[in-house]
């Protein structure tokens, strides 16, 4: 049952998303989903919960489709609509939304199965591939505003890394570290390109 709805949704995904969507991509769900079992197998979730919670990971992000506002909510509606056709009950489909919804950033997921979604979301924040898929978010940002330098790029980044947090106990132990390193580094980045004659 899980393939047909993967199979469905990537389709999806791959057909309808817009190119620019550097970061937003059909393989941002595809490590996300990725992440989301390997968060579930060490936050010890199995069986009917951890069936929902790849769902909700491929969901997540489909309301971009639809568009880039509340794309969370519009995630909600299509898989309310999609898994209809699906042994997914209506009481399920509300967890699956709530999760879809925690991802929403600034994330504030209440559940267990919240926190796993939200987490797998952003843990490249406080992995070696931030440069990297941070560089994909930027490029994909310019397409709305042409005119974002790096220095106002990179102030967001710092901004946004202070405020996020983790929920999972793994990724407080294994990624913050690593966060904050990131975090370190864009710092200075800042702090260069405002001194006046900095080379």
């Amino acid at each position: 049952m899980f393939e047909q709805i993967y199979r469905k949704v990537i389709s999806n995904l791959e057909n309808n998303l817009p190119t620019w969507l550097y970061y937003h991509s059909p393989e941002h769900t595809k490590y996300v989903l990725e992440k989301t079992i390997f968060l579930a197998e060490q936050e010890r979730v199995s069986g009917r919960d951890l069936y929902l919670l790849k769902v909700a990971a491929l969901y997540h992000d489909l309301g971009f489709i639809k568009g880039r506002e509340e794309h969370e909510q519009k995630s909600c509606e299509i898989a309310a609509e999609e898994l209809k056709e699906f042994d997914i009950s209506t009481q399920e489909n509300e967890t699956i939304c709530k999760m879809i919804m925690a991802t929403k950033i600034p994330q504030q997921p209440k559940t267990h199965l919240e926190k796993i979604l939200a987490d797998a979301d952003l843990e490249y924040l406080g992995t070696e591939s931030f440069p990297e898929i941070s560089e994909d978010l930027y490029k994909e940002l310019l397409h709305d505003r042409p005119n974002l330098s790096r220095q106002e790029w990179n102030e967001i980044q710092v901004k946004f890394l202070q405020d996020h947090s983790y929920h999972t106990n793994y990724c407080k132990v294994h990624c913050e570290a690593i966060k904050a390193a990131h975090l370190a580094d864009l710092k200075k980045k800042v702090r260069k390109d405002t001194l006046p004659g900095t080379p």
